[in-house]
């Protein structure tokens, strides 16, 4: 029975994690102080962005869709 708070605290704490990654996306960083340090063009399609903040920096991939007008954010993660 003891083991039941610590597991439910990690996850709800893998919960939280996971939401904020899906609302992480190019306009929220650049919000919280991110610019753009490069962008490339993956062979797949669409288009790499780099965002950096003091040392940290993290890869962006967007895409558009014809019945889109603008282009979103795909994911975003940190490079490491």
């Amino acid at each position: 029975m003891r083991t039941i708070g610590p597991l439910a605290a990690l996850a709800l704490v893998a919960t939280q994690m996971g939401v904020s990654a899906q609302t992480m996306n190019v306009q929220s960083l650049m919000g919280d102080g991110y610019t753009v340090a490069g962008v490339t063009q993956p062979p797949g399609g669409g288009a790499g962005v780099f965002l950096q903040k003091g040392n940290a920096l993290v890869f962006c991939f967007v895409v558009e869709t014809p019945d889109s007008p603008t282009v979103a954010t795909k994911y975003c993660k940190p490079v490491k």
